[in-house]
């Protein structure tokens, strides 16, 4: 998928720790759910399909 994150709201999880150690970002496209480290936010993004980002999510929430 393409990452054109440029233009992308990013809003950090409200899982990430608290001390700035383990932070996550996430934007929502059109077609897609990019995610990247907030610590390095020049390195590359990755996305996946909202399809995807759901079974992660709803993965995640269980353990």
């Amino acid at each position: 998928m393409s990452s054109g994150t440029g233009e992308l709201a990013w809003f950090k999880s409200s899982y990430s720790g608290s001390q700035g150690d383990s932070c996550v970002e996430v934007a929502l496209g059109e077609q897609a759910v990019h995610v990247r480290d907030s610590k390095d936010v020049t390195r590359p993004a990755f996305a996946v399909d909202g399809g995807t980002w759901e079974q992660f999510v709803r993965f995640a929430s269980a353990v």
